[in-house]
């Protein structure tokens, strides 16, 4: 690449930056604290989707990043005790929370239910999930 081509991509990124900075939550929260709602929100909005199945798109599960989507997907169980295979789908664009949700597509050979789409949300480093979609169960 030659060297303006560089510097202009240096700019570039600085002036991303610079936008991702002027847009960071006003409460003070973390900007992947859980998506792009306010803290206050993220707990008004998560006593709603309580009502509704975890791991649906109505109420996601909560999680830190890919690497909490695979600690919480290795801790989940088939209703005959053993561990599901799980293969991330796709993301499915912005979720409950503002901030974008991915589907995971969930086996359990041989038990109930075979197969299911669980969303998750990968942006709330403060959460820890304990509860479980239905047909499953969780090791905490």
């Amino acid at each position: 690449m030659h060297r303006h081509g560089k510097a202009a991509l240096v700019t570039i990124g600085l002036l991303l930056l610079g936008a991702c900075a002027s847009t960071a939550p006003s409460d003070g929260m973390e900007l992947f604290s859980g998506g792009r709602v306010s803290s206050a929100e993220v707990a008004r909005r998560a006593r709603a989707a309580a009502a509704h199945p975890l791991g649906s798109e109505a109420n996601p599960v909560r999680v830190n990043m890919p690497a909490g989507q695979q600690a919480y997907l290795r801790r989940l169980r088939c209703s005959d005790g053993r561990p599901p295979v799980f293969e991330r789908s796709g993301n499915l664009g912005p979720g409950l929370y503002g901030s974008i949700v991915d589907a995971y597509d969930v086996r359990c050979p041989g038990a109930s239910p075979a197969r299911s789409v669980i969303i998750m949300d990968m942006y709330h480093p403060d959460h820890y999930e304990t509860g479980a979609p239905p047909g499953f169960t969780i090791e905490n």
